[in-house]
């Protein structure tokens, strides 16, 4: 799993308390088990996958808010919104160099540095698009 994948998790699974208790299934609810043995009886059963897709929510998540949220609970000062460090940080993620370079690897970053400015910021950036691109709500002027 990628740093972004990490990124991901963080934010989208810090659903509001509401959503997460909906989709949670009751606690006397029994699953179904079927073995797909590709007889007859089964044929229609796909089997399930052996990697789970990567989560998408089913409604955006403002990832802004999101993070709001996480910093004021934390009670510090956070640039979330234009520090990629200050980011990964307020997430409890590796913000060093080694993982912001693995970072700018896995999203095809490759501007100015590694560790510069120009590269800090075109990372934080590209980090709010994938965001946007898998379900998240980001607010335009943290995209561009």
């Amino acid at each position: 799993m990628g740093l972004f994948s990490s990124i991901v998790n963080k934010i989208f699974g810090h659903a509001s308390p509401q959503a997460t208790t909906a989709a949670t299934p009751s606690a006397t609810a029994k699953p179904e088990v079927v073995i797909v043995d590709g007889s007859e009886a089964t044929a229609g059963i796909a089997p399930p996958a052996r990697t789970p897709a990567p989560a998408t929510p089913a409604e955006p998540v403002d990832v802004a808010a999101v993070l709001t949220d996480i910093a004021a609970r934390k009670g510090g000062k956070s640039d979330w919104q234009h520090s990629i460090v200050d980011l990964l940080k307020l997430l409890d993620l590796d913000s060093s160099l080694t993982a912001r370079k693995e970072l700018a690897e896995e999203l095809n970053v490759h501007a100015g540095e590694a560790g510069s400015a120009e590269q800090n910021i075109a990372l934080h950036k590209a980090v709010m698009k994938k965001l946007a691109e898998n379900g998240g709500k980001v607010p335009a002027e943290l995209r561009d």
